[in-house]
């Protein structure tokens, strides 16, 4: 008899496999501890998921299918400029202290697997930025900020947003601090960083 899946098992398997990556990242995970952690054998747990890499890829779109229309709506809404890069900034950061493997594993994917990031591109929720871009325009013409291109300011906000997160080991040796003082700093980030880019904006 043909086995068939069962939504509520893999609903716990992607549960299971996110706690631990969100312990021990994609290279220290395995997919032992996850069968351990979802109360089931490695051999079912095969079964609905062939490699790791698979059940990495289902779990990331899994969250980020949660963390893409929030970025979507802080940039296509009707709020000011100001408001976006301060909301757009708060929702980002507080995801990701929920996901913290998320950044690397972007940037793993781009360099190892860049068609499944050409994939996720093409997902109905992606977030689209044209509108913002659109905003970042009409402000620099009347005269409210400075002269910058919308792509740079862009790339000027995610860099601040997305650094602190993929570097933390090093910047932890840097400023001398422990796990619980950084994550401070990460939750002060969201103000931080969205002032940092207002004040630059200013004419």
């Amino acid at each position: 008899m043909k086995k068939t899946k069962d939504d509520s098992t893999e609903s716990n398997i992607l549960n299971a496999a996110k706690t631990i990556f969100q312990r021990k990242g994609m290279d220290g995970a395995r997919m032992q501890e996850i069968a351990d952690e979802a109360g089931i054998n490695k051999a079912l747990l095969h079964y609905y998921y062939r490699s790791k890499q698979l059940l990495f890829e289902a779990v990331f779109k899994s969250v980020f299918s949660l963390l893409a229309p929030q970025l979507n709506k802080a940039l296509n809404n009707d709020d000011s400029l100001m408001d976006k890069i301060k909301n757009f900034t708060k929702n980002y950061i507080s995801f990701i202290i929920k996901h913290p493997y998320l950044p690397s594993f972007i940037i793993n994917e781009l360099n190892r697997n860049p068609e499944f990031v050409q994939k996720l591109i093409t997902e109905k929720h992606f977030p689209n930025i044209e509108k913002f871009k659109n905003q970042i325009n009409e402000n620099i013409e009347k005269g409210k900020i400075t002269s910058i291109k919308p792509e740079q300011l862009f790339i000027n906000i995610m860099a601040l947003n997305i650094f602190p997160f993929i570097a933390s080991p090093l910047l932890k040796g840097f400023l001398k601090i422990s796990d619980e003082d950084y994550n401070k700093l990460l939750e002060e980030r969201a103000t931080e960083v969205s002032n940092f880019i207002i004040n630059a904006l200013k004419v």
